[in-house]
């Protein structure tokens, strides 16, 4: 049985892998992706999500442009981890599809209202876009099956000591999402370090998918460069994770507990402060992945390569 999927990123090399999954699974039905400004300004990675789309052969999901910034401030993107196009690296082909007309919120609104059953939400970018479909369609929020949000962390971070990327961009956003009662998956770093691309992971994915797999294979080359120069380790393949627990969630083992988004610390501004013992008093609001499958992780991803690289 296929999880009808909304995804909604930011690309980013980890954003990439995460569409090449969600074409290539045979447990993946793709309705819409939106992009939403985090690892590049919103122009750039909209451009990277329609040329990676075109790459893989996507080309009956619609995608939409959303938030160009937080709900709060200056957008602050990521060019030191994925390069001044949030994409850089191997040479991606000019764009073969159009921007649907609507932006993201209205087309995430009409999808959800439309849906023959509830839609799952892959947010793998800042949560702006998905806080403000909540604020300004309060009608959809039963039509979303659930939130799994590639986001956060169980302990430190990597934008500041204590905050990851997607949360550190916005938390506002991410606190609207985190407390709106729909069911919400935390896929943070604690279990995203878990899938590292090593060189051994690059040659997978090369011999997958023909010309796919040398730009996949690339991709991880040029990411994973960034990663050891800055944090002295492979790169973490980050969003796809969040797309394999979506469609399996027994590729991961869970916890139960209440998280709370910091948005007023000086030096914690962006935590997510996950709270599995009770300290706080509050019922648990999300389900928190802690041991990832890591071979079933990559075998899922690898085939998902090679299929979409047999068909594009």
């Amino acid at each position: 049985m296929t999880v009808p999927v909304l995804l909604d990123c930011d690309p980013g090399h980890d954003d990439a892998f995460a569409i090449l999954l969600a074409a290539g699974s045979p447990d993946c039905d793709l309705r819409a992706i939106t992009t939403v400004g985090g690892n590049g300004t919103l122009e750039a990675v909209t451009d990277n999500a329609l040329r990676v789309c075109t790459l893989a052969g996507i080309r009956d999901v619609p995608i939409a442009a959303g938030a160009a910034g937080p709900l709060r401030g200056e957008l602050r993107t990521a060019a030191d981890v994925h390069g001044d196009s949030g994409l850089d690296g191997p040479p991606l082909p000019e764009p073969e599809v159009e921007l649907d007309p609507r932006p993201a919120v209205e087309l995430m609104a009409d999808l959800l209202r439309g849906a023959d059953e509830p839609l799952t939400l892959v947010p793998t970018g800042p949560l702006t876009n998905v806080a403000l479909l909540l604020q300004s369609a309060p009608d959809v929020r039963e039509r979303i099956r659930e939130i799994v949000w590639m986001g956060g962390s169980r302990g430190r971070g990597n934008r500041t000591p204590y905050a990851e990327f997607n949360a550190w961009v916005d938390p506002e956003a991410a606190e609207i999402v985190v407390g709106s009662g729909v069911p919400f998956t935390l896929v943070g770093l604690h279990l995203t370090h878990q899938a590292l691309a090593t060189r051994e992971v690059v040659e997978r994915v090369r011999g997958a998918g023909g010309a796919l797999g040398d730009v996949a294979a690339d991709w991880l080359g040029f990411f994973s460069a960034a990663y050891r120069a800055i944090w002295g380790f492979d790169a973490p393949l980050h969003d796809p994770c969040a797309l394999a627990i979506a469609l399996d969630s027994s590729i991961a083992t869970f916890e139960e507990a209440f998280v709370a988004v910091e948005t007023q610390g000086r030096w914690t501004r962006g935590a997510t402060a996950v709270d599995p013992y009770g300290r706080f008093g509050m019922p648990p609001n999300a389900r928190v992945p802690l041991e990832l499958d890591v071979e079933r992780f990559w075998s899922m991803l690898v085939a998902a390569i090679a299929t979409v690289g047999a068909a594009a």
